[in-house]
């Protein structure tokens, strides 16, 4: 393959978490000189586009050197250029029959159904973004590490993966000489355990419920039809749907200490992005509103400065689209009676996650 051909537009830019230059000096091998992080993506759906576009925006020094989708060039290019929720996209997008061009740089695409046949090591995609929703099984997604990639960071809950990581919670149990097929959870983990960890170190939690108010998904239906839960068979846009979340019980695989300790489920509600997670626990001791926000305004103004937000202002769910961060907490909602606390914490589940997807390909490069 030409190797010029292959070459994909880059984003150098600095807005790097503080714990990943912390993670990415402490797990950097001695002499290993900076390079950047070439990346395919496997997927080019409402993830894939995002985690693109977020590489415009936030902090990576990484090169997207291939993409992979069923979908034609064509179809693709128009979707990334055009977005219902993020709008037009701040560049140049043409195609060919074998690339996609954003401002004059070529990522080529490709349309492989079996993901061990993907030229990764001919184009040097050192971490591939699987982001298709079908190998999330760590045994399937070895696939690209077959084809030549190093790492796989799936954008979703897995199975078998060598490790789920939620930056900000548990990111340096990262062991790049092990850790091969990497997790990033779903999207209402990566709201809930930043708020967990917070508020089990602070005023302890000794067992808990979430509801996650969750905008509908590509899964669900436009119209009633058939589906696999029953539930999601019904209009999205039309209806309240309780579905299952793994959310809760996901927490534990970052945080150990909570494990069993949690349950939860989903209600998708008609709107397109822009989700809540409300929790409510039994915390370890009596506590107040004033404790646990305080709390959670200190984690926010400190370690946890870019995943978790805390406003104090009556926002709805319109306010939060667009924004980075995992977790923006509404001080406003907190409610406690004794040692049974209520609190609310709102993430745009698409870019907030995407966001994250980046940071933890930005961890999973500084060592490679």
């Amino acid at each position: 393959m030409n190797q010029r051909r292959a070459r994909a537009f880059f984003y150098r830019v600095k807005n790097v978490h503080p714990c990943l230059r912390l993670n990415a000096g402490k797990n950097q091998t001695k002499g290993n000189h900076h390079m950047t992080v070439k990346v395919g993506i496997n997927g080019f759906g409402r993830i894939g586009r995002n985690y693109f576009r977020a590489l415009t925006a936030s902090g990576a020094d990484i090169e997207v050197v291939g993409v992979n989708d069923l979908t034609d060039n064509k179809t693709l290019a128009h979707l990334l250029k055009y977005d219902s929720i993020l709008h037009r996209f701040p560049g140049e997008i043409s195609f060919d029959d074998e690339s996609i061009t954003v401002d004059g740089h070529k990522i080529m695409a490709y349309a492989e159904r079996d993901p061990s046949k993907l030229p990764w090591g001919e184009i040097g995609a050192d971490v591939v973004i699987e982001s298709t929703g079908f190998f999330t099984d760590a045994t399937k997604a070895k696939a690209h590490i077959d084809a030549g990639a190093k790492k796989v960071i799936i954008s979703a809950p897995a199975k078998n993966e060598d490790i789920t990581v939620v930056i900000g919670v548990n990111e340096g149990d990262y062991d790049p000489a092990t850790d091969t097929i990497i997790s990033n959870a779903s999207c209402t983990t990566n709201c809930l355990a930043p708020m967990a960890k917070v508020l089990n170190d602070s005023v302890g939690i000794v067992r808990g419920l979430m509801t996650t108010v969750h905008a509908y998904t590509a899964d669900q239906n436009l119209q009633d039809g058939p589906h696999s839960d029953l539930r999601r068979s019904r209009n999205a846009a039309l209806n309240i749907v309780p579905t299952k979340t793994g959310a809760a019980a996901a927490v534990a695989l970052v945080l150990p200490e909570l494990k069993g300790k949690f349950d939860g489920y989903a209600l998708r509600v008609p709107t397109p992005t822009g989700s809540a997670t409300d929790l409510t626990f039994i915390s370890g001791k009596e506590t107040s509103v004033e404790e646990v926000n305080a709390a959670i305004k200190a984690a926010a103004e400190g370690p946890l400065k870019g995943i978790l937000a805390y406003t104090e202002d009556p926002i709805v769910s319109k306010d939060i689209e667009t924004d980075p961060h995992s977790c923006i907490f509404d001080a406003g909602l907190t409610k406690v009676i004794g040692n049974l606390v209520k609190v609310v914490g709102w993430y745009d589940n698409e870019w907030g996650y995407s966001n994250r997807l980046v940071d933890l390909t930005t961890l999973v490069g500084a060592d490679l």
